[in-house]
């Protein structure tokens, strides 16, 4: 029995009973408390079966029954305590296989360690840092699983957009699976990567996409046809009327069908042009040909366009759309029949233009196609209309031709005609009594007259250089320069030598101007007074001398009146009055010029030469000077 017993029976005082504490260490203070309190109903017990009288074998009996009752009750706390410790070991042997997975999925690198101590620590405190460190390492895979979840959803949506599935227009995709076992940095950088390079190819489809369906809507601009209509044929997504939540189509099906639509509407655009250049073409001609209004012209401007040598992309909206190639043709169709009815207003106003520009060159033009000539075979039908058109403008094109190479003989005949005209002026200028007059009219004239001189001076070089120049010409196309009918290089050499002729003229009837005035002092000299005569009696062979000149006769008396004058105002009986003896030569190439038939120089200026009065005013200053 034990001790319990034997106090029970016999009366002895129970032991001291110690109680483990938690850390394994036995603690008097529990004990004593428990075994306190069991004395006493001990000892209530033993008082009670004193009094009732309970012998040994009941008594014994009675505490063999308590002894098993504690034991039971001492083996129901161990196998608890047992089952809890069994339980912590199990959580903490779960908690630790689970800490190894999630370590091993998120990386061991990325994730924190269970840092314990098991020979220290008690098993709840090691099961609790378990269950904090996997509380921890579940939000990191949760956080971790949600990133690989968005890099997969975009994953499998770029993918799907490449692929052209119909994944791409749902608007809650459901996202592929993925190992879960394995959600590592170095594998979520592998997505990021794969994530990146889809998404620069989505960019670069894109950007492709975007100019295929620019360039399908300027084609469709140029060539007036409906876009949207075209496009839909595509994919319905990629104009901008479509549904702004689906995204624009990527995939290879979509790019190579835009491109084949761009290749067509490429094709179709290159057929309608060459059409409306077609159209184009003759439309100008009828236009230059007709002389059309800026009115007609205005409504066709923008077809006229695909004749410029500048890119096609240039060409405004619509101007290759049938409706316009059609109203071209029509256009055409319209002034080709215009075209038969003004043939004939067309062809004269062709010569008439031809006529002008042999005019300003001072030759004649073709006689091919005179007016009466070319009214009479389009009459009889004998010659196209359009042919002998061609044939003016060929005459035309020639006829501008050879006077872009008249130009500077031209120039330089037009200052020779110029000089001339100042020649003429200056001729008529000196024969004016009243030049001398004041007044500004008389000034202006004055320095003109200065000018004409200077002017007059440079004729013959202007002659020399013309001359020159006009051989050079000839010899270079090897045909003569015609002026008004007159090869122009004979006209200069007679004006030459008639300007030399006319110098000769003027120097012979210099020459007696002056054996006419001393002549005439010769005459004066003997009625003059003698030294030694009377104051009184000189005057009368002065009169005497007065009375011989006076019956002079009057060629005498006229060359006398003019030696004492200056040479300006009385006429000289051996010089011409007019122009019309010193301009003889000139007035003889005027006539050259007349007798071809042709028209005379411009104003039909002759070439007159001003006779210099200077030597009739030397002769005056002779005679003042011997009768002094």
């Amino acid at each position: 029995m034990g001790e319990v017993a034997a106090e029970l029976l016999y009366g002895m005082p129970a032991m001291r009973l110690s109680w483990p504490g938690p850390d394994g260490i036995s603690g008097g203070g529990g004990g004593a408390e428990a075994a306190g309190g069991c004395g006493a109903l001990l000892a209530e017990l033993r008082q009670l079966w004193g009094e009732i009288g309970k012998s040994r074998e009941e008594r014994e009996r009675t505490v063999r029954e308590l002894e098993m009752e504690c034991m039971r009750v001492y083996r129901r706390k161990v196998d608890e305590a047992t089952a809890e410790r069994a339980s912590l070991h199990q959580s903490l042997a779960a908690g630790e296989g689970e800490i190894a997975a999630l370590t091993a999925a998120l990386g061991a690198d990325s994730s924190p360690q269970l840092k314990v101590n098991k020979w220290t620590m008690s098993l709840n405190d090691r099961v609790s840092a378990a269950t904090n460190l996997l509380e921890e390492l579940r939000a990191m895979k949760a956080e971790r699983s949600k990133q690989f979840t968005a890099i997969r959803s975009e994953i499998d949506k770029i993918s799907t957009e490449i692929s052209g599935r119909s994944y791409g227009y749902d608007n809650s995709p459901r996202a592929s699976e993925f190992d879960e076992h394995d959600l590592t940095i170095r594998r979520l950088n592998e997505y990021r990567a794969r994530l990146s390079s889809l998404q620069k190819e989505k960019s670069d489809r894109l950007h492709r996409v975007l100019e295929h369906v620019t360039e399908v809507h300027s084609l469709c601009d140029v060539l007036g046809e409906d876009f949207i209509a075209i496009v839909n044929e595509v994919h319905p997504g990629l104009h901008e009327t479509a549904d702004p939540g689906k995204p624009t189509s990527i995939s290879d099906s979509t790019l190579a069908s835009l491109s084949q639509v761009v290749a067509m509407l490429t094709s179709e655009k290159t057929k309608r042009a060459a059409m409306l250049r077609e159209a184009v073409v003759p439309l100008v001609e009828l236009w230059d040909l007709m002389d059309s209004p800026e009115e007609e012209r205005r409504s066709f401007r923008k077809a006229t366009a695909v004749l410029r040598p500048v890119r096609e992309e240039a060409l405004s909206s619509g101007v290759l759309s049938i409706a316009t190639i059609k109203k071209t043709e029509e256009e055409v169709e319209r002034l080709t029949r215009l075209k038969a009815g003004r043939m004939k207003e067309l062809v004269l106003k062709r010569r008439l233009e031809l006529e002008s520009i042999c005019r300003s060159m001072h030759v004649e033009p073709d006689t091919s196609t005179v007016p009466e000539k070319s009214i009479a075979l389009i009459d009889s039908g004998l010659v196209n209309p359009s042919e002998l058109m061609a044939s003016i403008d060929e005459q035309i094109a020639k006829a501008k031709e050879e006077q872009q190479s008249r130009k500077e003989i031209m120039d330089k005949i037009n200052k020779w005609l110029l000089a001339c005209e100042e020649e003429k002026w200056l001729e008529e200028y000196n024969l004016d009594e009243n030049r001398f007059n004041t007044g500004r009219i008389a000034r202006l004239n004055l320095k003109r007259a200065e000018k004409a001189r200077l002017i007059i001076n440079k004729i013959p070089a202007m002659i020399d250089n013309l001359m020159s120049r006009t051989l050079v010409w000839e010899t270079e196309r090897n045909k003569p320069f015609l002026y008004d009918g007159a090869r122009l290089v004979a006209v200069l050499e007679e004006h030459k030598q008639a300007r030399l002729r006319q110098e000769e003229e003027r120097r012979r009837l210099r020459e007696q101007k002056k054996l006419r005035t001393l002549f005439s002092e010769k005459e004066a000299m003997p009625h003059l007074k003698r030294p030694g005569s009377s104051f009184g009696r000189a005057t009368e062979p002065c009169n005497m001398s007065r009375k011989r000149v006076d019956a002079a006769p009057p060629s005498v008396r006229s060359s006398s009146g003019s030696s004492g004058s200056s040479g300006g105002g009385a006429a000289d009986p051996f010089r011409p009055r007019s122009s019309a003896a010193a301009g003889s030569g000139a007035g003889h190439c005027g006539e050259f010029f007349r007798s071809g038939g042709a028209r005379r120089l411009s104003a039909a200026a002759p070439f007159n030469y001003v006779a210099v009065s200077k030597g009739g005013g030397g002769g005056g200053g002779l005679s003042s000077s011997m009768m002094s």
